[in-house]
């Protein structure tokens, strides 16, 4: 047995946060590392002690094993837990954190490296007889294998990935996908499979010791997806046949015993629409869903993994698991805008409810755009899944987050659209249903109403009549605000006492209070420089003020493309010069910014007539992409 004292984690953010959580209950001594823009970061300050490391991008800092191991060193750490991502399945740094005296929080490097490369860890598992999808041979595609999904070999987190439908695609998308992927985990090998319409996501929580006890922890459903990244997961995974569950535990047990695993992992599965389950890949860490499995079985999986990696045994057989969980990922990003991630200052992050929040986040934190855009992920548990359900849209809807876009509302109208609510789960959900789920922003003509109010009131000490007699100079008219939110401007015309349909209660300059067609309503204001931020029951509005006399340098040349984000230009279309002819909708250039490609396209058929960046250059946002100069059409 080893006795572990200090505990240095790979990682930041959320994860790092957490499993500072579980060291501290330990008692364990804990260590951060950051990059520059991490400097004051919610896991640096929950940390013991705190190692810089010199830079920015993840691939000077998070992505450098060698520094983390002289950090680890330098601060008398005796163990290292790579959390998720980064370098987390990189069995070179588990040697070398091994070689260098260390405690590896994971399995052992030769299991790590056994499944790293999808196309070599389907190989094992073929012979170890795990259900496998036939490979496809990209050279002799017929017209009868489409459609295909083209995967990474080394990847993961939706990198690499494209659905091909038409042969004609197959280069263009072979070339995007293996471009990608090189970027992203330095190979650039990729492979085919069918791809299987209307499947599930359906993965298996294992945990394994190095007695020989392998425990398989139900089953999770990750079908809810965006872009091949998970949004909504849940334990157990709701409608599986008793027959099913039995099987894909067997096969996850097959798969880590192949391997020789010990720690914690996740055998992921392809559930066809009849009910037939494909290996997908092994996770060899912890995952970031692995909450909900926590929460049905009553576990801390990052305990049980420090545990086993000081050489304890697990009992023969893992708890029974009680209730539903589901947990939602709360990004910050625009899901109408392409997932178009956010940064800047997140002014307010509070979630209400028995929920559990796991944030790598506090108010006045600011989101950059070197790494991933999740702000939090919210976890509900419950006797049975429709009340977890129903107890995580609440919270998720009555959430305060002032200051980014997220996907708040779409995780709300996810969790209550009666397909989800149905168990009815696969991963074209967001294919079918996210102009539904994103179109039409809620009214926001009481809220804007609110603001005014809110804006127009002095100190909350005044007695109210004095604070409505004191809102303007004239008495008989009423005074006039403008606002502009989800692209709606709103003109608010408020008088101290009469609005049609609506009673003044009271007004405070963070809380209003109006009775509307007799319905009394509460709006909790804040304001922050130009942006006033208004939740209620109804809904929640961001809202902008409109100047009296907007300023003329704001206009810009008709044909513009701004950067929508800061990040690097990866790509240019190939062959675009200023003098190229373009369509509306063709794809310009691309962008990778908080680990995410985004395609620039042409706004109009015309052309190109000027082009400002090239490949490999950083911008900021706001800056001057390229110009397109609109055809005619007379």
């Amino acid at each position: 047995m080893t006795n572990l004292t200090s505990l240095l984690v790979a990682n930041r953010g959320e994860i790092a946060v957490r499993i500072f959580r579980t060291a501290r209950a330990l008692g364990l001594a804990t260590v951060a590392v950051h990059s520059d823009p991490d400097a004051d970061a919610l896991h640096v300050r929950k940390a013991d002690a705190a190692v810089r490391l010199p830079g920015a991008a993840p691939a000077d800092t998070y992505l450098r094993g060698d520094l983390i191991i002289k950090a680890a060193l330098a601060a008398g750490a005796d163990a290292v837990h790579p959390g998720y991502g980064f370098l987390s399945e990189n069995a070179g740094f588990a040697r070398e954190v091994l070689a260098a005296g260390l405690t590896w929080i994971g399995p052992p490097p030769e299991a790590i490296e056994a499944m790293a490369s999808k196309t070599r860890a389907k190989d094992l598992m073929r012979a170890a007889g795990v259900p496998l999808l036939d490979p496809v041979d990209p050279a002799t595609v017929t017209p009868a294998d489409l459609p295909l999904l083209l995967k990474a070999a080394a990847g993961g987190g939706g990198r690499g990935m494209r659905v091909v439908r038409d042969l004609d695609q197959l280069k263009e998308a072979l070339d995007a996908a293996s471009a990608e992927a090189r970027s992203a985990f330095g190979d650039g090998e990729v492979f085919a499979e069918p791809y299987v319409e209307r499947g599930r996501h359906v993965e298996v929580q294992i945990l394994a010791d190095a007695h020989g006890t392998v425990w398989a922890l139900g089953t999770r459903d990750c079908s809810l997806q965006r872009r091949h990244q998970k949004v909504i997961e849940e334990a157990p995974a709701p409608g599986l046949p008793e027959g099913l569950r039995t099987t894909l535990h067997a096969a996850a047990v097959a798969a880590a015993r192949a391997v020789s695993y010990r720690g914690a992992g996740t055998v992921e599965f392809l559930v066809t629409a009849d009910g037939r389950p494909y290996f997908l890949e092994m996770n060899t860490r912890l995952q970031v869903e692995h909450p909900v499995t926590e929460a049905v079985f009553g576990l801390d999986l990052v305990a049980l993994q420090l545990r086993v990696a000081e050489g304890a045994a697990l009992p023969l057989s893992p708890p029974e698991p009680g209730g539903h969980a589901v947990e939602a990922r709360l990004y910050a990003e625009d899901p109408a805008q392409d997932w178009r991630p956010q940064t800047g200052a997140l002014h307010t992050l509070a979630i209400p409810g028995d929920v559990r929040v796991d944030t790598g986040f506090t108010d006045g934190d600011t989101v950059g755009i070197h790494y991933d855009p999740m702000l939090a992920k919210v976890v509900a548990h419950a006797p049975t899944r429709a009340e977890a359900v129903r107890a995580l849209a609440h919270a998720l809807a009555g959430a305060r987050i002032h200051g980014l876009t997220t996907n708040r509302e779409l995780l709300v109208r996810s969790l209550r659209h009666p397909e989800f609510a149905a168990g009815q789960l696969d991963t074209g959900f967001y294919e079918r249903h996210l102009h539904t789920l994103t179109d039409g922003a809620p009214d926001a003509t009481a809220a804007a109403l609110a603001a005014a109010l809110a804006e127009a009131a002095p100190a909350p000490e005044a007695p109210l009549a004095a604070r409505l007699g004191g809102w303007r100079n004239v008495r008989s008219q009423p005074q006039t605000r403008r606002y502009t939110t989800a692209g709606t401007e709103y003109e608010v015309q408020y008088h101290p006492v009469n609005h049609p349909g609506i009673r003044v209660l009271a007004a405070t300059p963070a809380l209003v209070t109006l009775e509307i067609e007799g319905i009394r309503r509460a709006f909790h204001v804040k304001h922050k420089s130009n942006e006033i931020y208004v939740d209620s029951a109804l809904g929640a509005h961001a809202f902008t003020r409109v100047p009296r006399f907007p300023d003329p340098q704001d206009r810009t040349e008709p044909g513009s493309l701004l950067a929508p984000m800061p990040g690097t230009v990866v790509r240019v279309a190939e062959g675009l010069a200023p003098g190229s002819p373009v369509t509306a909708g063709q794809p310009l250039l691309w962008l990778e910014a908080m680990k995410m490609e985004h395609r620039i396209l042409a706004p109009a058929s015309g052309t190109l007539t000027a082009l400002h960046v090239a490949t490999g250059q950083q911008v900021e946002f706001g800056a001057l992409l390229a110009v397109v100069q609109e055809e005619s059409l007379s």
